[in-house]
């Protein structure tokens, strides 16, 4: 039987998601609802991608029957409202990343999702690219020895988006695109959590109370350390570099989205399918392999995903917080 998605949100990550879908079949995989602010906005979603019912209200969607896993679309500032509120309907969750503002949030909502017993996901596609897979697979064979050091950055001139410089709807470049190196940090460091963070960065000229660039240093333990950095108004390398006691792999640009992977034991490309749809994103195609990490999970009966576990997405949310509030952005939420 497939799973039945209703999404939530009818903007342009929502609808990445959607076509994303069109690479997988129909008999996995089926979005059969809609909802978004507006019923003609989700309307004319839904008669774009062929879904079979439009809803204005989220409440309504959350009592869909036939709807099995929501994925959450919105802006951040919504994610914890959204998500509380379609759990408590009995519904399964993919939430996009920021999972949550800040760590009070995060924990609300693996607490909610653990009392319902749903299941849930922070949306961070990167951990299941097959580029990452590969890249766990040679870390647990030793191919680089002990980490020792991660280089890892994120930046493009993304001022033309608003909401990036917009404190009410969660704006800042680590909450946005900061958490790409972060996670990746996270992953490699196999969750564990950092020693010392170290942080700054630059508000924006503009004064929105958001920072715009950031550098951080993350101190781990048995010798380990990281260098982040991220920026909406610069064009950054975007690529990662994992150096260990025998070796280093790279992750070329685009590294939260990679097709291909570099190494001692030598480089692996898979390139994403072509489904004929345009994309708002680089490699959003890439977006169906979390739905499939959502998929397996549901059927194995799993509440959380072993490639982004609840105590992960706490320990990245942990480390955001410490680097943007370093860099002297603070939200209403905290």
């Amino acid at each position: 039987m497939a799973t039945r998605w209703g999404i939530v949100s009818a903007g342009k990550i929502s609808s990445d998601f959607v076509s994303s879908l069109k690479a997988l079949p129909e008999s996995e995989h089926k979005v059969v609802a809609v909802a978004a602010r507006s019923l003609q906005n989700a309307q004319e979603f839904a008669k774009k991608y062929g879904i079979e019912k439009a809803y204005s209200s989220y409440d309504d969607l959350g009592k869909d029957p036939h709807v099995d896993v929501v994925y959450i679309g919105t802006v951040q500032s919504h994610h914890l409202s959204v998500s509380v509120a379609l759990m408590r309907a009995g519904k399964h969750i993919l939430c996009e990343k920021p999972l949550c503002i800040n760590v009070k949030e995060v924990k609300e909502m693996i607490k909610v999702a653990k009392e319902q017993k749903v299941f849930m996901m922070e949306a961070v596609w990167s951990r299941f690219f097959p580029a990452y897979k590969e890249l766990e697979k040679r870390l647990k064979a030793g191919e680089i020895g002990q980490v020792r050091h991660v280089i890892a950055s994120f930046g493009k001139d993304l001022r033309h988006f608003q909401r990036l410089q917009n404190i009410a709807t969660g704006g800042g470049v680590t909450l946005d695109i900061g958490i790409y190196p972060i996670q990746l940090v996270s992953f490699v460091m196999g969750g564990d959590k950092p020693l010392k963070i170290v942080g700054t960065g630059h508000q924006t000229s503009a004064g929105t109370g958001v920072e715009e660039s950031i550098g951080s240093t993350l101190l781990y333990s048995d010798g380990r350390i990281a260098s982040i950095s991220a920026s909406f108004v610069a064009d950054l390398p975007s690529e990662a570099f994992i150096i260990g006691s025998k070796g280093t792999i790279k992750i070329p640009y685009p590294m939260w989205c990679p097709e291909t992977i570099e190494g001692p034991s030598g480089t692996m490309t898979v390139k994403l399918p072509k489904t004929g749809y345009e994309f708002n994103f680089d490699n959003s195609q890439g977006l169906m392999y979390e739905a499939m990490e959502v998929r397996r999970c549901l059927q194995q009966g799993l509440l959380e995903s072993p490639g982004m576990p609840h105590s992960e997405s706490l320990t990245v949310a942990e480390i955001v917080q410490a680097v943007r509030m370093q860099a002297g952005t603070a939200y209403p939420q905290d």
